[in-house]
């Protein structure tokens, strides 16, 4: 039997965590009844990963595709749940393991971010001149995330006629929100769009709702619009499907197995993950951001020694 296990990345917010649940549920019509459809979580929730994989194995499951619900690439698809993966394949020798990608830099992601634009009155052909989108990402230590995400501000860009797409990040990385819409400010925006690029509610979306009123205060001259996250847009399900089809067919473009800086970074990685162990990005802030460099630094250093 195979099975698919969804992997959301966890929220201290129950309603962020039911709304992967419930979308996980509706995306089950795609496959037939013999395959199994399971959802676990990355933190702050269970099922975690390796509780999810002995699920999927009790059921009965001899392959097992897992696919992370996340946006970008980064610590969590590279290195937690491939460890994750790399216990259960010692676990559970017979069973078949895919690791499918994450949503990533994705043709889809345009058309849902362009809906949640339009939910907000704005007119993608002819916006405002003075208008400004602020594309916010969650923001974290690892580059190719923070990166991938001003590679998604240029490519709305492209794709609207907005002269201003500003990249800003909740926490641990810069700019963040209150510096991406001074920004665009300078830059002369008289409206300022933004636009969260989040899967799903959580602690990060419900302050950024407080925050508005802060920003409209602040700078009392300037229009703000709050457009939604991406929560059950089509789109979303139709990227899902792909990336776990991908998978069970073994087509996945993205290989960690034999990944040599999975390996090393492995002996660094402390499985705290499997517990309810406050490593939490919404409160981390600056904290969380030095600290990496602090053991990105021990990384460039052993690696040289390496050498």
């Amino acid at each position: 039997m195979k099975a698919i296990l969804f992997v959301g990345h966890g929220s201290k917010d129950r309603e962020g965590n039911d709304q992967v649940r419930q979308f996980i549920e509706a995306m089950r019509k795609n496959w037939a009844d013999t395959v199994l459809v399971q959802t676990c979580f990355l933190e702050f929730e269970k099922p975690t990963v390796n509780q999810g994989i002995d699920v999927c194995v009790e059921k009965g499951a001899d392959h097992i595709v897992v696919i992370p619900i996340m946006l970008l690439q980064a610590g969590h698809s590279k290195i937690h749940i491939p460890a994750a993966i790399d216990e259960a394949k010692k676990k559970y020798p017979v069973v078949q393991f895919t690791y499918g990608r994450p949503i990533g830099v994705h043709e889809e992601t345009f058309e849902i971010l362009n809906t949640r634009l339009i939910e907000v009155g704005e007119d993608l052909e002819q916006p405002d001149p003075d208008t400004a989108v602020v594309l916010l990402g969650r923001g974290g230590s690892d580059p190719d995330a923070n990166s991938d995400l001003y590679k998604i501000a240029r490519l709305l860009w492209e794709k609207t006629n907005y002269k201003i797409v500003e990249p800003a990040f909740m926490g641990v990385t810069n700019p963040l929100v209150n510096e991406g819409i001074e920004r665009c400010i300078k830059l002369g925006a008289k409206k300022v769009v933004i636009l969260p690029y989040f899967l799903f509610t959580g602690i990060l979306i419900k302050r950024l709702e407080e925050m508005m009123v802060t920003f409209q205060n602040q700078y009392s001259t300037v229009e703000f619009k709050l457009a939604g996250y991406f929560g059950y847009h089509p789109k979303l399900q139709t990227i899902l499907v792909e990336r776990a089809e991908e998978a069970l067919k073994g087509e996945v473009k993205m290989n960690c197995d034999t990944c040599l800086y999975r390996l090393d970074a492995m002996e660094h990685v402390h499985h705290h993950h499997d517990h309810d162990h406050g490593h939490n990005h919404e409160h981390q802030g600056h904290d969380h951001h030095h600290h990496d460099h602090h053991h990105h630094e021990h990384e460039v250093q052993k690696a040289g020694e390496l050498k």
